[in-house]
């Protein structure tokens, strides 16, 4: 029997026993299995393969994309923010000029009140400031003095706001920009009759009489102010066309405010009554009526009373419109309001100063 032969793998690193008979068989499959030309070019042709299904992508281009998509994003967040911060700096400056000018008018408030109360410890009489034509002079109430001046400065606060949303309507602003300019001139009318309140307090005939507003306006006065059911007439051609719904809802508003307005009409005819009745009782005793000017003065009070109501009408109705409507037609239904009283106290400028014959 013959001895295996130990040949040693240098491939496998394996010792391999193959008896000895056998050596020339297993050396011709060991040139045939591990020939080095045949195996390189199986690995070449598998690599070109490979190349084939796998198309390179270069990393620079990937990273060049994705630069693109977040500078891109990058410049809208800018654009955005600049955009915010130019809009509250607008906002910052137009309140701060508002404070500034309420601060100034509250300082002169100040000083003519001072001058008022000065002016009536030394006893002067001062004219009202309205020529009625027969040298009837009165002491100026400091109370009324107060608001004819604050008046003076809501209506020269009236033109700048009516130019400002003149202004934003031919520009086409943002519906944001413009709602805040709405609002603004809401306000505004709010700040009018809170500042009507307190001179009612002082002396409700002077509030009544209109003397505050020009000849014109006074024309159309009801009960200190405009009667609603007319300026909705006047406002509505200015601000169509208007949504079905939105028909419907200004008509019934129309209606309501019409009600209310007859309903306070006709209690001020009959507080008219009852103080004319209050005036006239007991005039049998000559120079005793002490007793019925003191029960006509309780009963005055009902008549500030009608004219709160009035204008919480008034303010109702505004507040009603502006829901009903759009911002946009809100900017005009203001626009237009603002321009028909600036157009009544115009008329009223040139009637007073007309040319008169004198026969």
């Amino acid at each position: 029997m013959n001895s295996p032969l130990v040949q040693f793998d240098a491939l496998e690193g394996l010792a391999i026993y193959e008896p000895l008979d056998h050596f020339g068989s297993w050396g011709e499959a060991f040139r045939v299995s591990k020939n080095p030309i045949m195996d390189a070019s199986m690995i070449v042709q598998e690599d070109t393969s490979l190349d084939k299904k796998f198309e390179y992508i270069p990393h620079e281009s990937v990273e060049s994309s994705r630069s693109d998509q977040e500078a891109s994003r990058n410049d809208k967040v800018l654009r955005r923010l600049a955009q915010n911060r130019a809009a509250a700096r607008k906002s910052r400056l137009r309140k701060k000029a508002y404070v500034q000018q309420l601060e100034s008018s509250r300082l002169k408030l100040a000083q003519l009140e001072q001058e008022l109360n000065q002016a009536r410890q030394q006893g002067v009489y001062l004219s009202s400031g309205i020529d009625t034509g027969c040298g009837f002079s009165r002491r100026i109430n400091p109370g009324i003095a107060a608001f004819e001046m604050e008046y003076g400065h809501w209506v020269e606060e009236q033109h700048r706001k009516l130019s400002e949303l003149t202004s934003a309507l031919q520009a086409q602003v943002g519906d944001v920009e413009l709602r805040m300019l709405v609002d603004n001139s809401l306000k505004h009318y709010q700040d009018l009759f809170r500042m009507k309140a307190g001179v009612a307090k002082v002396d409700v005939f002077y509030l009544m009489s209109g003397i505050w507003r020009t000849s014109a306006e006074r024309f159309f006065l009801w009960m200190g102010g405009f009667r609603p059911s007319e300026l909705l007439n006047v406002l509505q051609p200015q601000i169509e066309p208007l949504a079905d719904q939105q028909l419907l809802d200004v008509g019934n508003l129309r209606k309501s405010s019409r009600q209310t307005e007859d309903a306070l009409s006709q209690g001020m005819d009959k507080l008219q009554q009852a103080l004319a009745q209050e005036v006239a009782a007991n005039q049998s005793g000559a120079g005793n009526f002490g007793s019925p000017i003191a029960a006509a003065t309780e009963k005055l009070e009902a008549l500030e009373n009608f004219v709160s109501q009035a204008d919480h009408l008034r303010q109702q109705t505004m507040r009603h419109m502006s829901r009903i409507l759009t911002i946009r037609q809100a900017a005009r239904a203001l626009v237009a309001l603002g321009e028909y009283l600036h157009r009544l106290r115009a008329l009223s400028t040139l009637w007073a100063t007309r040319p008169c014959e004198i026969t």
